[in-house]
């Protein structure tokens, strides 16, 4: 073999050396970051930069790497169907999900699965197989105690308008029945008039609760299911110029803390958003190990008020 014969050798020897070392190869064992693309029901709330943030400190902890994004509104199911899409395409060791609608990603999830890719939902739920665990808060639960709150301001008797944020999202309609449950189990004197839907978004939701005012003047109290809803509802009530109707809410963005510390608001559910975001994080790392998860990781909420609202416990959730 000539000198020429046995460099040409031994190249390729060594490429195909390298080749199937590379086959075998993980990201981690190659030096890299397990990286996890996380797709949100929306981007511009408090509530889903504090889920982000929680979930970036959580991966800079663990040696881990994320995307975060979502659409514009929480009303753009086309926009978010993309975002699952384009984030499958790019082979993530796992995805993070909060559907806006139950339903419409899973074709992707299920694709997800061939590809071996760890499906975790959060916020809430969607109706599929694939997810592993859902981390989310018992919306449920949290909706009655809003419910509950009202009703003793009210007396236990009046007419009450619900704002909801979705008809389509597991925490949509968890939010709308727990509150609706509660007031027909416990609350036979309050009338609840026809749920309204307002998409999340704050100026929808106003002109909505200005709507309901209209056409129901004798409505005594009115519930917002999130923070787009419940902003709404505040902003809807006071340019009705109606100061005598109470307000409840669900999550804590500054503007619902500012609302309720001027008595605008009665009181809302704060979530643990940082904790959601955590919580997304770990669940996917230990699936990528193969390990086995809950079928929900329950998060918690807290009903928060003026008479509550310096409690340190609370301070710690509340999204500003």
């Amino acid at each position: 073999m000539t000198m020429r014969h046995r460099r040409s050798a031994a190249l390729v020897a060594a490429a195909l050396m390298l080749a199937l070392s590379g086959c075998g190869a993980s990201k981690d064992a190659s030096g890299g970051k397990p990286s996890i693309a996380i797709v949100s029901k929306g981007f511009q709330q408090q509530f889903w930069q504090s889920v982000k943030k929680g979930a970036q400190q959580e991966a800079e902890e663990r040696g881990a790497e994320i995307t975060f994004q979502g659409p514009a509104t929480e009303s753009d199911v086309e926009t978010q169907v993309t975002q699952v899409t384009n984030a499958v395409g790019r082979d993530p060791d796992a995805l993070g999900l909060a559907a806006l609608d139950s339903r419409a990603t899973e074709p992707i999830l299920r694709k997800a699965a061939r590809k071996d890719i760890p499906v975790i939902a959060f916020d809430s739920g969607v109706d599929s197989e694939v997810p592993l665990t859902t981390v989310a808060t018992d919306n449920k639960a949290a909706a009655a105690e809003a419910a509950e709150h009202l009703a003793k301001a009210l007396g236990g008797k009046g007419r009450v308008a619900v704002v909801a944020h979705s008809q389509t999202s597991g925490s949509g309609i968890d939010r709308r029945d727990g509150f609706v449950r509660w007031m027909d189990e416990h609350a036979p004197r309050i009338e609840l008039l026809p749920v309204q839907y307002g998409g999340g978004d704050q100026t929808k939701s106003a002109d909505i609760t200005k709507a309901i005012i209209t056409a129901n003047p004798d409505v005594d109290g009115i519930y917002g299911t999130n923070e787009g809803s419940a902003m709404g509802v505040i902003q809807g009530v006071k340019e009705s110029g109606r100061k005598d109707i109470k307000t409840v809410g669900f999550d804590s963005g500054k503007g619902q803390i500012d609302a309720i510390e001027r008595g605008e608001m009665l009181g809302a559910i704060t979530q643990d958003p940082l904790a959601i975001g955590r919580e997304v994080v770990r669940a996917a790392l230990k699936a990528k190990r193969g390990e086995k998860l809950p079928k929900t990781i329950n998060t918690g909420f807290y009903w928060y008020d003026r008479k509550n609202l310096d409690d340190p416990k609370i301070q710690s959730v509340l999204y500003r």
